[in-house]
């Protein structure tokens, strides 16, 4: 993939984000993070410290910082002297995260829902919901973006857990979707996010954790069936 240098100024950058951005390294990390499913940074592409420090208004110890974590976070690949780019998986390796997305989102899934039992108010979770949904009617890729992220942490929210906050942001989901780009995907993962509510929401913990396991389940198997199509394409 030809690498390239960044442009634009990120937007709604809110995945797992806090309400209030702790520090200017906080702006990139999370500008990037985010900015990857809406295609404002691509896998492969080159990030020059200086462009970004002034794409984002901030110092070049802020981008470092930045890169760093990115880095631990397995969005970039940093490497001596020649910067970082955004990582690119294989397809082996994709698998391999996907492994690892499907049990984080049961798990997610299934503490949200124990969550509501308890009393947590499912009305952030209807609400992300309503958000996807009128973003898939209004055929709104950014609006998807954003409401998805909001879906997700009103789920983090309910669950509560402060361990499943700190690690679903490592799981490389952000890089899976940047890489495979599929019309059907979006369906896909609105019906599923239909199900997880159901289950959240009605508190069936069981439910919820099979919804959750069954959404990653049903990427895996369009991104393999797309994959299969290409390799043949190509004998």
């Amino acid at each position: 993939m030809t690498t390239e240098t960044i442009h634009h100024a990120p937007e709604d950058a809110q995945d797992v984000r806090p309400q209030t951005v702790a520090s200017a390294a906080d702006e990139v990390f999370f500008g990037i993070f985010n900015g990857l499913e809406v295609q404002r940074f691509v896998p492969g592409q080159r990030l020059v410290e200086a462009d970004l420090a002034i794409q984002f208004g901030v110092g070049r110890n802020s981008v470092r910082e930045a890169m760093q974590r990115l880095a631990a976070n397995g969005i970039v690949d940093v490497l001596r002297h020649k910067g970082a780019t955004i990582k690119s998986l294989t397809i082996q390796e994709t698998m391999h995260v996907l492994d690892v997305a499907e049990r984080m989102t049961g798990l997610l899934a299934r503490t949200a829902a124990q969550g509501v039992r308890a009393g947590h108010s499912p009305q952030p979770i209807q609400a992300g919901l309503q958000r996807l949904i009128a973003a898939e009617k209004e055929q709104d890729a950014d609006a998807f973006a954003r409401a998805r992220r909001n879906f997700y942490r009103a789920l983090l929210d309910a669950a509560g857990s402060r361990e499943l906050r700190r690690l679903f942001p490592s799981i490389q989901m952000p890089i899976v979707y940047a890489q495979h780009r599929l019309p059907a995907l979006q369906k896909i993962r609105l019906a599923d996010y239909r199900a997880i509510s159901k289950a959240v929401i009605g508190g069936d913990e069981a439910g919820a954790d099979a919804a959750g396991m069954a959404h990653v389940r049903n990427v895996r198997d369009e991104i393999t069936r797309k994959q299969a199509q290409a390799d043949a394409g190509r004998a």
